[in-house]
């Protein structure tokens, strides 16, 4: 039981049979935090995002029955996604998925849904600031795109 607890804590990499799990995950955190999304909208970038794991270095944390609960995707200094399951939602794991990209993966970068608040004020703790605005995100869509850097990166 102490291996699995001490495993449960570990941030590894996702493998490729993992993706369907990681799907199930991104589905419960946007069903939760991205209200503003119109069904055929969440429907359209479901379809995406299988592809997008691919083009991203995933990295998960696993609970004790070594169900995947949080993961992100990092590319080149940029925290490209970061998803928790609903019900886990607020209990540490984005916190620990984050810091590990900070301080392991040197992500100094974030792109954030203005209109997902929670999301903003979480990046605002860990020190990220606006840097611009795109009032489409990157599919032409009405959804608002904060970029953020670190305050303290290089690039300030």
């Amino acid at each position: 039981m102490t291996a699995n607890k001490q495993k449960a804590k570990v941030i590894i990499k996702v493998k490729n049979t993992e993706y369907q799990e990681l799907i199930s995950v991104w589905e419960s955190s946007v069903k939760a935090t991205h209200d503003f999304l119109k069904v055929e909208d969440f429907n359209f970038y479901k379809e995406l995002i299988p592809g997008f794991f691919e083009n991203v270095t995933l990295h998960c944390l696993k609970n004790e029955k070594s169900k995947i609960v949080g993961f992100i995707g990092t590319n080149d200094g940029a925290l490209e996604m970061l998803f928790v399951t609903a019900n886990e939602i607020g209990k540490g794991i984005g916190k620990k998925l984050l810091l590990y990209a900070i301080e392991r993966l040197n992500v100094t970068k974030v792109d954030v849904n203005k209109d997902n608040l929670q999301a903003v004020e979480f990046y605002n703790q860990f020190g990220f600031k606006i840097k611009s605005i795109s009032d489409l995100d990157g599919f032409g869509k009405p959804y608002p795109i904060l970029h953020m850097e670190l305050a303290n990166s290089q690039n300030d």
